[in-house]
């Protein structure tokens, strides 16, 4: 049986150079705060504890951390870090709240190394538990494009890691070493509890330095590994917003893949955005400019977009999405939306239903095939099965005070600009006249229309706008109607 785990996420620090009022751990980067991400990742490996150490701002951190222990539906251990002496102080912080009788491996990342993955960490500690002789630290490394500011991995003649040196630290021979230390490790964690005990601050920064656990290991005999990270990107940290949006960029490459390679079509990466909690179905397929956000769920051969944005949407199989915006909505099998559809939260389509172009709903169930094709605003209102609501037509919802329901029922037809004047119902196999006013509740099969007998009042525009140019239009037409009368009544005399 394996030892157990514990996982310590290191989230105390300031992160001055995002020039923020939000805590850098808590800028979001595909969905979810970094933090977000470090915690998703360590509880992927599912550790007997799951740990991070909050300072700076340490009423929002420990916040959204209990946020996302709710999401996680685990426990997560705030560690208060006071003062912040360094990573080797903080990781002290976070034992203290671990058993005394803990002797199993601890494994230590950061919260600002948003594509750090389960996959990685676990591949980490696979790595530790593989050798004979158990190791006291087997450390992350990576090779940068720029090793400027990381600490240096120095190995021995055999090749084994000696010790890490920070950047201010660095000897100009230490300096031109190209491996790096990504501040990722898994320790051993007997070792770890009695050789934190023995740093210094001794050093360019005087502070505790976790990295100094390495040498210490070493020369009271134990063993340090380090394991070397192809995919540099996956432990890269965010210190500002340039760095920020260029994590944002590569993980978005790397959700778009994985769900490539799950079965969906990406016409155009370059232009489609997908947040790391979004599922999509096989062959569903993603047109240029599209945004996923939050908790949507794409069924199976459906089609989102072009140009749409979707945030905690729920698309049905085989649904067709149009240059739309929705957001907390529901879309059935088969439906048909936009384009150019706003779905407002409340939203339920169902199957095979149909909203067409410049249709807004809140609040608004559309049963199983009705439709609405086009320049309507559904609000608070219930729409039954097989119903068709007529162009133009507007659910008047608000009376300056409250908002009040409509309920149409099924195989309604209704006539184009309709106003629904809210509270108000509409019978099964009702048909409304166009421009209608409903004021008062339809039967079930009854025909409603409201407008009276058309009133045509002649020359009201030149008695009553006179001098504009409708007065002048309607003047030109009627001498030449006139003209083309009298040509009428002489070809008529004429052939007579």
């Amino acid at each position: 049986m394996p030892p157990q785990t514990a996982v310590v996420v290191l989230a105390a620090g300031a992160g001055t150079r995002m020039r923020s009022k939000t805590p850098k751990v808590l800028h979001p980067v595909a969905g979810r705060s970094m933090l977000s991400h470090a915690l998703h990742a360590g509880a992927e490996i599912d550790p007997t504890y799951l740990i991070t150490v909050v300072g700076h701002d340490r009423e929002k951190v420990g916040a959204a951390v209990a946020e996302v222990g709710k999401e996680l539906g685990r426990e997560i251990v705030s560690a208060v870090q006071e003062e912040q002496l360094g990573t080797g102080h903080a990781v002290q912080c976070a034992l203290d709240t671990i058993a005394a009788d803990f002797t199993g491996d601890l494994l230590v990342t950061t919260a600002d190394v948003p594509l750090l993955d389960g996959h990685t960490l676990s591949a980490l500690l696979d790595e530790h538990r593989s050798y004979a002789e158990r190791p006291a630290v087997t450390v992350l490394t990576f090779v940068p494009d720029d090793a400027n500011g990381y600490g240096r991995i120095v190995r021995d003649a055999d090749g084994q890691v000696a010790e890490i040196v920070e950047h201010a630290d660095a000897t100009p021979a230490q300096a031109k070493i190209k491996e790096v230390n990504s501040g990722v490790y898994a320790f051993d964690a007997s070792v770890l509890r009695t050789m934190i005990g023995r740093l210094s601050t001794a050093n360019a920064q005087h502070e505790l330095y976790l990295t100094d656990v390495l040498r210490l290991a070493r020369e009271a005999g134990h063993p340090v590994h380090g394991a070397r990270l192809v995919d540099q990107n996956k432990v890269t940290g965010v210190n500002d917003r340039v760095q920020l949006s260029q994590a944002g960029a590569t993980l978005n490459r790397y959700i778009l893949e994985r769900h490539m390679r799950a079965g969906v079509t990406v016409i155009d990466p370059a232009t489609t955005w997908v947040d790391a909690s979004v599922r999509i179905g096989r062959d569903v397929v993603l047109r240029p400019g599209t945004q996923l956000f939050g908790e949507t769920h794409i069924g199976e051969d459906a089609e989102i977009g072009p140009d749409t944005t979707l945030t905690d949407v729920v698309v049905g199989v085989g649904a067709s999405v149009i240059r739309t915006h929705g957001e907390r909505a529901e879309i059935g099998d088969g439906a048909s939306i936009g384009p150019f559809s706003y779905l407002r939260p409340g939203t339920v389509v169902g199957e095979e239903g149909k909203l067409g172009a410049f249709v807004e709903t809140k609040n608004a169930s559309i049963g199983a095939h009705s439709k609405v094709p086009h320049l309507t605003y559904v609000g608070d209102a219930t729409i039954g099965e097989y119903s068709n609501i007529g162009a133009s037509s507007v659910f008047v919802n608000y009376d300056g005070v409250n908002k009040h329901h409509t309920v149409v029922g099924s195989h309604v037809r209704t006539g184009s600009d309709t106003m629904f004047i809210a509270p108000v119902t509409v019978g099964d196999g009702a048909y409304t006249g166009a421009g209608t006013v409903l004021r008062r509740s339809v039967p079930p099969g009854a025909l409603a229309v409201s407008g009276g007998p058309q009133r045509t009042i002649e020359n009201w525009v030149q008695r009553y706008r006179p001098g504009t140019a409708a007065a002048r239009a309607a003047a030109e037409a009627i001498a030449a109607d006139e003209t083309s009368n009298k040509t009428i009544e002489q070809k008529d005399g004429n052939q007579q």
